[in-house]
């Protein structure tokens, strides 16, 4: 068995530094494959969205402020984006995801659950290890699985650069 990669340091949570189990991607990358788990409980891997441009929205919490926002945006944006599937990863349960999404009119991002087995989080470099979370990222990935984007966000309290990165959907257009 491999060992994964322990990135020290690379987030701020709780107001101090942890520990980001996972490799860093970098914009070139050929985007790794992960299976996460749909509203509907069925898995739901990046072949599924083949052929479309993916932002992928990486949130520590649904329920809490600045993830509440960053799913709104992407969703506010999404509407306006032909060709490109917006998904909202976090470990949340996907009840409590589609309780949300329910409550907010949300319906243009699919929100996916990593809670089952951390297959996002390890494989994009986003698995907090001390709390069992994922950092905030955001990923957009063309239509050839190729990274056009990356945006480690470094602290949970913090905005993405949502403008870059519907800029690089646009242009992976």
């Amino acid at each position: 068995m491999t060992a994964v990669v322990e990135r020290q340091g690379a987030f701020v949570f709780k107001g101090g530094p942890v520990t980001l189990l996972g490799p860093e991607i970098k914009v070139g990358d050929t985007a790794p494959d992960f299976t996460v788990v749909g509203g509907d409980l069925n898995p739901v891997t990046l072949a599924d969205s083949k052929g479309t441009v993916r932002i992928i929205s990486v949130i520590p919490s649904i329920d809490t402020g600045v993830c509440d926002a960053q799913t709104r945006r992407f969703n506010e944006e999404a509407a306006k984006l032909d060709g490109v599937t917006v998904l909202t990863v976090s470990v949340d349960l996907p009840f409590a995801q589609n309780r949300w999404c329910g409550a907010a009119g949300i319906d243009k991002v699919k929100t996916v659950s990593d809670h089952k087995d951390l297959s996002f989080g390890t494989a994009y470099g986003v698995a907090i290890k001390e709390f069992r979370l994922l950092s905030r990222a955001v990923f957009v990935i063309d239509s050839n699985d190729k990274v056009v984007h990356v945006e480690y966000v470094p602290a949970a309290g913090e905005h993405p650069n949502y403008e870059a990165a519907i800029e690089a959907a646009k242009a992976a257009k």
